[in-house]
């Protein structure tokens, strides 16, 4: 295993002053799954106040009822935590008192998954008290211990488990599926916030259709809106899939961007609350996107998306039934009127939605938006006018002519349609003359 020498600095400093220290936790199970760990987190027998001794400046007491202390080294931040024993978890959340012990073996035994309670010592070798090497082999998620136990300590662990399962893309051991099932409503007593992220997680792993196509039923305890798409059948001939199914597929298929993957797990949900069956018994789901948004709110709200997530999954939901033909003129103004962003996020979802219907016809589908993308791309390249800040005139100019207040941004707008309408070219002197033109006729006033 590689360590870092900021790391390697930390560790080669407790060891002057007597005591050991372990990179522990995720950052040794994802490098011995040989991949570069986004943090290095720590264990040592030294107390927590000797932590602070030595490092001085660089050390911050970030948890020090648990025995936590933050380093900075190297501009990044290594949690130096001092090894011990939890005592009960009353709370389902955090345990009421911890005792420090020197025994690594005792502080592994606490933690949640056998994968992550291993430790590497400076001789070379991994402490693995409970067969996490094992389970990196198998590809298996098990609890260190009695899961049921682990899962009400802390109950935020159930969620953990799915985030590694979608990340990871491991098979959870059965008796750790079944605790994390049993002790589902446990997460209702978890702060919104810390749901909140470790869903956020979970959404972005790469093998996420897999972990939401297990485990429905313990998401649902968080998320109880998604429980009656579940099985639902579409009874659509554009559908192969229920409408759970088709939302896990869709989620997969766009990139692992929140905004994104939380729009299309919000994109169907009102479909079971607003199908009808027409006379040949197909199903249809008219009004679904309005109901959908309206439950996103719901969620968004209860879970506190910060405001900018929000809006973000507000305009996507806003515009996901839009539909335009792939030409030029129609792709600039649907950049005009959503933003580059937006619509660039339109299309990426346009085209996950499709993925995840019936493999018949799906070519025929995912055509017209293809092409669409290759419109877009090609306005983007050549820098084309999208925006207000785009135009070739500001509002100075606007009040040259003569506008006043209000009818300036309205002159702007009215311009900046026009020229993403491919009526105007985006020439200062073109577009001065229009200008001149529109006040002329009185627009605006």
């Amino acid at each position: 295993m590689k360590i870092p020498s900021y790391v390697n600095s930390i560790l080669a400093r407790l060891a002057a002053a007597g005591y050991r220290g372990y990179p522990v936790g995720g950052c040794v199970r994802d490098a011995l799954l040989g991949m570069t760990p986004d943090d290095w987190d720590m264990t040592t027998d030294a107390p927590p106040q000797r932590v602070l001794e030595l490092f001085g400046d660089a050390a911050h007491p970030t948890g020090l009822r648990h025995g936590t202390v933050t380093v900075a080294a190297d501009g990044r931040g290594v949690e130096i935590t001092t090894m011990r024993r939890d005592g009960a978890y009353r709370d389902n959340r955090h345990p009421e008192s911890v005792s420090f012990t020197d025994r690594i073996e005792e502080d592994l035994a606490r933690r949640d998954f056998t994968v992550n309670a291993m430790a590497f010592a400076l001789d070379g070798t991994v402490i693995d008290p409970f067969g996490g090497q094992a389970d990196l082999r198998n590809r298996v998620l098990r609890c260190v211990g009695d899961a049921r136990t682990r899962f009400e300590e802390d109950a935020l662990r159930i969620l953990r488990l799915l985030r590694f399962a979608s990340k990871l893309g491991f098979a959870v051991e059965a008796s750790t599926a079944a605790a994390a099932r049993d002790t589902r409503e446990l997460l209702r007593t978890v702060a919104a916030e810390r749901v909140y992220a470790e869903l956020c997680k979970l959404l972005c792993g790469e093998y996420v259709i897999e972990a939401l196509m297990a485990f429905p039923d313990v998401l649902g305890a968080v998320l109880p809106e998604i429980l009656p798409c579940v099985g639902f059948d579409q009874r659509n001939p554009h559908h192969c899939f229920d409408v759970w199914e088709h939302t896990a597929r869709s989620v997969g298929a766009v990139p692992p961007r929140q905004e994104l993957r939380w729009t299309m797990l919000f994109h169907d949900l009102g479909k079971p609350l607003c199908m009808s069956v027409d006379e040949t018994g197909i199903g249809h789901f008219y009004g679904h996107t309005a109901i959908s948004a309206q439950l996103a709110e719901g969620i968004m709200e209860r879970l506190r998306f910060e405001n900018a997530r929000k809006a973000q999954v507000r305009a996507q939901l806003a515009c996901f039934d839009d539909m335009f033909p792939p030409e030029r003129a129609a792709m600039h103004r649907e950049m005009a009127k959503r933003g580059r962003a937006v619509t660039a996020n339109l299309l990426l979802t346009k085209q996950a939605d499709n993925a995840a219907k019936a493999p018949d016809g799906l070519e025929r589908a995912q055509a017209p938006w293809r092409e669409a993308q290759r419109v877009y791309d090609a306005l983007i390249a050549e820098g084309a006018c999208c925006e207000l800040s785009d135009l070739a005139v500001n509002g100075g100019d606007m009040a040259a002519i003569g506008f006043r207040g209000k009818a300036i941004g309205a002159a702007l707008q009215k311009l900046l349609e026009e020229v993403a309408a491919e009526k105007l070219p985006n020439e200062k002197a073109n577009i001065m003359r229009r200008a001149e033109r529109l006040y002329h006729s009185g627009f605006g006033r």
